[in-house]
């Protein structure tokens, strides 16, 4: 029996960075794993090996995009703010400012026949549930007094507000920010005493 490696750091990269540049060219409809495989400059058996599918392969490139919006949000997060509402206001500002000019994410906005909406929204359970718990752990470890359950409620609703203003933006990314931030301002009242 054969066992799987997976294939290295930069071997897994290139293969994405090729994925990545045939969804923003508009041309994910029509590409084939031997195209990602000779783009990337490797054997199409390697990119099988590290992916099993073109499916496995999109799903890779959502996760690496999304983890690269997380570890933006929570830099911006951490930040020193005074209260939950103005960190989780920092995060979704600098989010919604840097999707729209994200090219991936606009021709997975726009290629209908590139089918890759669904990572973003049905399909997105896993990036989903990654950011919320990103976003609820950063909350509780500034501010421990806060009740978990709420915080972990918040932190999904915040996440799914998001995505909706990824999908459909509602307005200037500071105008949503401001709104997400009041509404965390009345679900995560500071308690009284030891805050932070």
């Amino acid at each position: 029996m054969t066992q799987r490696t997976p294939a290295g750091p930069s071997t897994r990269d290139a293969l994405l960075d090729a994925a990545e540049a045939a969804v923003v060219a508009g041309a994910w409809g029509r590409t084939r794993m031997a195209d990602v495989a000779a783009a990337a400059g490797v054997s199409r058996q390697t990119l099988y090996y590290e992916f099993g599918s073109k499916d496995g392969l999109a799903q890779a490139l959502a996760l690496r995009e999304a983890q690269r919006y997380a570890d933006d949000a929570e830099a911006a997060r951490s930040a020193d703010h005074a209260t939950p509402a103005a960190s989780v206001r920092a995060g979704v500002e600098h989010t919604l400012t840097a999707a729209a000019s994200n090219p991936l994410l606009k021709a997975v906005l726009t290629d209908d026949a590139g089918d890759l909406l669904p990572y973003l929204t049905t399909r997105a359970e896993v990036l989903h549930a990654a950011a919320a718990e990103r976003c609820a752990a950063d909350l509780l470890e500034r501010w421990p007094a806060l009740p978990p359950d709420d915080v972990r409620l918040v932190a999904d609703a915040v996440t799914r507000l998001v995505v909706s203003h990824l999908v459909l933006p509602g307005g200037r990314p500071d105008q949503v920010a401001s709104d997400v931030a009041r509404l965390v301002e009345r679900l995560l009242p500071l308690p009284e005493e030891g805050a932070r």
